[in-house]
């Protein structure tokens, strides 16, 4: 099988470098990276029988639309985007199924990439338009679980766990910033409760941009556990919730 990626940050860095170590016939597409198999011709990918396309959100919906120029209609093309609603609008010549591992870290390029990203992680996929036992096999030899689900709830549910604790890391750190004291002293707590605030900055920005009414709803209910939090037994609610996180995790 001769796999295609389509840019080479971090997760399609750590997609290309996994395939690689797997024994895979695979290239890459990049503006900006050089190296062996990379190249900057989407005419590479004519031969491929599966494309990863590992771009940015706001560039996504462009590529895809210009894969329909190389592809046929049998090759098998997922996407990575944190967003899949924005996606799922369009059927394409091609054997689309949209996907989401579930993996990173707040660094971005090639540079910060590696293998064994998505080992242990799930990989959500919602196959509107028809599923792939190819990509799932795929996806479970990267060492990551598929989740089948549809976008309307993927966008949801990655809006409560990713994308409005990523907004609250920023406001955490905004908010303390101008204190030179808390700055100062600020210690493990803080900077993992920040972590999140070093994320990619066009990632980001799409993350807000095109998902804001789904995380402007997480606020709200992230407002509403806190007053709940407050205003009762605070030292009760928190053992259940140690309990819980012990349980899922």
């Amino acid at each position: 099988m001769k796999i295609g990626v389509v840019g080479l940050g971090l997760i399609g860095g750590s997609i290309f470098k996994d395939l690689k170590n797997l024994g895979y016939e695979v290239v890459g597409v990049s503006k900006s990276q050089k190296g062996e198999n990379i190249y900057r011709d989407y005419d590479v990918l004519k031969t491929c029988n599966m494309v990863f396309v590992c771009s940015a959100m706001n560039k996504t919906l462009e590529i895809l639309d210009c894969l329909e120029n190389f592809l046929t209609p049998e090759t098998v093309v997922t996407d990575v985007c944190s967003l899949k609603g924005f996606v799922c609008n369009k059927r394409r010549s091609y054997r689309f199924v949209p996907s989401h591992p579930m993996a990173g870290t707040e660094h971005k390029g090639f540079e910060n990439s590696f293998e064994g990203l998505f080992n242990g992680a799930k990989w959500v996929i919602t196959p509107v338009f028809g599923e792939s036992n190819e990509l799932v096999d795929i996806i479970q030899k990267l060492g990551a679980q598929p989740v089948i689900t549809t976008p309307e709830k993927h966008d949801e549910a990655v809006a409560l766990i990713s994308h409005m604790p990523m907004v609250v890391a920023q406001a955490i750190f905004k908010t303390a910033q101008d204190n030179d004291l808390a700055m100062e002293i600020a210690a493990s707590g803080f900077r993992d409760m920040t972590r999140l605030a070093m994320s990619n900055e066009e990632m980001a920005n799409d993350m807000v941009q095109m998902n804001s009414e789904n995380i402007q709803t997480s606020i709200l209910k992230l407002y509403k556990s806190i007053g709940d939090l407050t205003s009762s037994n605070y030292l009760e609610q928190i053992i259940d919730i140690k309990s819980n996180r012990q349980l899922r995790f």
